[in-house]
């Protein structure tokens, strides 16, 4: 949906808060944020965090290796053209850990499962809506899929065959927040 506001539910808006984000109560544990400031402001987070924003792109591959078997980053290309049917090398991106939040369709993991059999990685698909279940089971199910390669938010439903959630944006929130702090545990190890 395209609302220019979203709801958030406890306790994703102590996160919230934390970024300066403005809440309005609507009900207990539930609050609506003006979707505008929500992106930006975790954008900006983000980005004085040190992470790097690309428009425009389509992952189109995974990078992986073997012994040990892991991903380790992503081809693109130019959405713009894919969509004109231009071939064209993708460009090679190398990443200690890719994440894949790319919604309902599981894109990224869909690739791995498909051209990497060796990491037994099924994409069933996600099952019908039941926001009051889905909410918890994709925060409880995000991490880790594969060695390099980890779900968060709806990518999480298409791959673990849970519910998919309605127009509530708590549970993706922090799913993104277990996500990085799992990578970040990660990395330390490694």
């Amino acid at each position: 949906m395209l609302f220019h506001r979203i709801v958030i539910e406890s306790p994703a808006d102590e996160l919230l808060k934390s970024f300066g984000i403005r809440l309005t109560r609507v009900d207990e544990g539930v609050y609506v944020v003006d979707s505008a400031e929500f992106m930006a402001k975790l954008a900006t987070a983000a980005i004085d965090a040190g992470a790097k924003f690309v428009h425009g792109i389509t992952v189109d591959d995974v990078i992986f290796r073997e012994e040990p078997l892991r991903v380790v980053g992503v081809a693109v290309e130019w959405t713009a053209t894919q969509m004109a049917s231009l071939h064209t090398d993708p460009l090679f991106v190398s990443a200690r850990a890719v994440v894949d939040a790319t919604g309902h369709d599981a894109e990224v993991i869909s690739v791995a499962s498909r051209k990497i059999p060796e990491l037994n990685l099924v994409v069933p698909g996600e099952r019908p809506a039941y926001s009051e279940s889905a909410e918890q089971l994709v925060y409880d199910n995000t991490g880790m899929v594969a060695p390099g390669l980890y779900a968060a938010g709806m990518s999480v439903t298409e791959v673990k065959n849970l519910p998919r959630m309605g127009p509530i944006f708590g549970g993706m929130v922090l799913s993104g927040y277990k996500v990085a702090q799992e990578i970040i545990k990660d990395l330390r190890k490694s």
